[in-house]
């Protein structure tokens, strides 16, 4: 557990420069053979478990208000093996007036997702590819089917924000045809408005012999993305590049500039550009956020 940002999550969209008390466990209901977080969420449980810590869910709230966070983010690993948990947590920290958010795969029930629905106000799911192949190879399920029907209806049923995630994997989800069909579904079903993040693969676990995704792969990726009509696709892990900014679709100003999760520029003016006044969609506040 630790207070982190928003933009780590990655969320851009969701009051930005914001403070997430971020909490997770042990185990994952996929079997990604890159996986960044693989200690924890490949953890054989029986022998790990002494290096956790159960910490209650009036703790959690208590501890998010004391450390002025905007809400709790359930990450780290799958959020919904701890789905009683997380949903009682939920309830108390919107009782306090605290905000929600899942970083999730979106691999659950459709009664799973009803269950949490007014309970979670933020969805940071992943896409990690868009065929019963890329799903086998990348996570070890083939009816991918199931997460994109829990991404609509968490932002259409339940009104949360939703932002989309593709950690870019070269040789298993980075060919065309398939980054074509995929932003073309996030641009149809859910708006050419919705943030799709493109991140940067980076060798880990069983996947540590591959290469670094190159960077042009990644603008090229970023390109099929806008082709389809997207507004606001993003890059990551990638410190630096352009693409991490947002940028008014409108007049083209930059609006928020970002460095390794910090926002160092920052030109909206409630939920507009503060140059033309185009409506960026999400939510963001007038005052300046705490980690410019």
């Amino acid at each position: 557990m630790r207070v982190s940002p928003i933009e780590i999550k990655p969320l851009f969209h969701f009051y930005p420069g914001s403070k997430w008390l971020s909490l997770g466990s042990l185990g994952c209901n996929f079997l990604c053979p890159g996986c960044q977080n693989w200690e924890i969420s490949h953890a054989d449980i029986d022998k790990e478990i002494e290096f956790t810590e159960y910490i209650s869910p009036e703790k959690v709230v208590q501890l998010a208000i004391q450390e002025n966070c905007k809400g709790i983010s359930w990450t780290y690993n799958e959020p919904t093996l701890s789905l009683e948990y997380t949903l009682d947590t939920a309830k108390l920290a919107k009782e306090q007036g605290l905000l929600t958010n899942y970083v999730t795969n979106g691999y659950i029930t459709p009664e799973a997702i009803n269950l949490l629905g007014p309970s979670l106000d933020a969805y940071r799911v992943d896409v990690k590819g868009f065929s019963a192949r890329t799903y086998k190879k990348i996570a070890n399920i083939q009816n991918f089917r199931v997460i994109l029907k829990n991404i609509l209806t968490a932002k259409y049923t339940w009104g949360m924000h939703v932002e989309i995630i593709t950690n870019l994997t070269p040789g298993f989800n980075d060919s065309e045809a398939e980054l074509h069909a995929m932003a073309q579904w996030i641009s149809d079903q859910m708006g050419p408005e919705t943030p799709w993040h493109i991140t940067r693969f980076v060798p880990h676990f069983q996947l540590s012999h591959c290469d670094y995704t190159s960077i042009p792969v990644l603008e090229q990726a970023r390109q099929i993305g806008m082709d389809n009509g997207l507004k606001y696709v993003y890059l990551g892990n990638v410190p630096g590049h352009f693409a991490e900014n947002t940028y008014c679709p409108q007049c083209g100003k930059l609006l928020i500039e970002r460095r390794n999760y910090r926002i160092l520029q920052y030109n909206l003016k409630g939920n507009g550009c503060k140059f033309c006044s185009q409506k960026i969609p999400g939510s963001f506040e007038s005052a300046k956020p705490p980690y410019l």
